[in-house]
């Protein structure tokens, strides 16, 4: 069986990891980072299927990673937007800039992985 790779993007390393482990625990094969400048490189060297992206962090928003991997989007992977600043606004723009999902935090793990399930089987 091939793990599904998702890559965890948020400032709160607490958040990052728990999510991590839960996630291993069940099977996904993940990484994360703490802030969203090397995502971009990150999955242009690791296949990468989902990416969990928070939206508000200190150097790079989710937005401006959002723009940077639509530049490649043949190999880009889909986006779950989680983020504690949940508008209207944010999930319109986020969809505008081809996440598949937004969920707010705090979050409920059998929801966030309802709906990762829900994004990854989706077809390309």
């Amino acid at each position: 069986m091939i793990m599904e790779s998702i890559l965890i993007v948020d400032d709160d390393i607490n958040l990052c990891t728990v999510l991590s482990e839960e996630l291993t625990a069940i099977g996904y094969e993940t990484s994360f980072l703490t802030g969203g400048e090397e995502v971009a490189n990150f999955i242009k060297k690791k296949k990468t299927d989902l990416l969990l992206l928070d939206l508000k962090m200190p150097n790079t928003n989710g937005f401006d990673v959002l723009h940077e991997i639509n530049d490649f989007r043949n190999s880009h992977p889909k986006v779950i937007v989680l983020t504690a600043y949940a508008d209207v606004k944010s999930a319109i723009e986020s969809a505008r800039l081809g996440a598949s999902d937004f969920i707010s935090k705090p979050y409920d793990f059998d929801e966030l992985l309802i709906t990762i399930r829900k994004v990854l089987q989706s077809s390309n």
